[in-house]
């Protein structure tokens, strides 16, 4: 069974994530994010807040030359209608062509059984990271986060009140967040695209989808010390994303 354990023969540090972070912000790629549609001003405000660029449209004339020129690519379920249906169609031949990173955040796939069936198809394309919370996660590629991931043949970002990353071999626990962020709306999506931001800048996906929920979460504590409710919790946590640094991360992560 095994692969739900922390593997510490190659653990990734508070200076991994410090770097991954100061790679983003210098380079600033351009994540786009074909998303719930309740989700796109606040994923686009986190995404500015920690340095990257968003866009979102969904217009299928315009999509390939988003993507073609996107560091990566965030397919969020959240919304499910006919037009992101055929923008993500679109969008996966292009990421396909180009080796453009993308991560695959199959919203309420537990919920509903045609979501569930387009979650199993798109895991089916390979995205380079599946973020789900442990619902999801259940519904979809089954129980043990390891065995999912090898199964799977990607790497599982499961969000929860710690957080995992595996490919199925390596595995890091994320011990970082606040209970205020399951009291707003869109973050579990705008995690997501920070997965894709991190994976623009740093090409191995264990990695990169820890170094973001690290910052994510680390962002998410800060905020979490000053908000006085789910309002200016919201604003604090932009704030938070934007003055994150080495020292802080150094201080704050709590990885495994």
């Amino acid at each position: 069974m095994a692969n739900d354990t922390p593997d510490h023969s190659d653990p990734i540090t508070a200076a991994d994530v410090a770097g991954a972070l100061t790679r983003l912000r210098a380079q600033a790629p351009r994540v786009h994010c074909l998303t719930n549609a309740v989700a796109q001003a606040f994923t686009a405000n986190v995404l500015l807040a920690l340095g990257a660029v968003p866009s979102m449209t969904i217009a299928r004339e315009e999509v390939p030359s988003f993507v073609a020129g996107a560091g990566a690519l965030l397919v969020n379920l959240g919304t499910l209608d006919p037009a992101r249906n055929e923008a993500i169609e679109v969008a996966l031949d292009v990421v396909g062509d180009r080796a453009i990173p993308w991560v695959l955040d199959p919203v309420f796939a537990d919920v509903s059984a045609p979501r569930l069936d387009v979650a199993s198809f798109l895991l089916k394309r390979g995205p380079t990271v599946l973020r789900a919370n442990e619902r999801e996660l259940a519904a979809l590629a089954g129980g043990d986060v390891g065995e999912a991931a090898l199964r799977a043949k990607t790497t599982i970002a499961r969000t929860g009140a710690v957080d995992v990353v595996t490919d199925g071999t390596r595995t890091a626990w994320v011990d970082n967040g606040s209970a205020m962020l399951t009291k707003i709306t869109a973050t579990g999506c705008a995690a997501g695209a920070v997965v894709g931001a991190f994976l623009a800048v740093e090409p191995d996906p264990v990695v990169a989808a820890t170094a973001a929920l690290t910052v994510f979460g680390v962002a998410a504590e800060i905020a979490g010390e000053t908000a006085a409710g789910p309002g200016s919790f919201a604003v604090a946590l932009l704030d938070a994303l934007y003055s994150l640094d080495e020292a802080i991360l150094h201080e704050k992560a709590r990885l495994t």
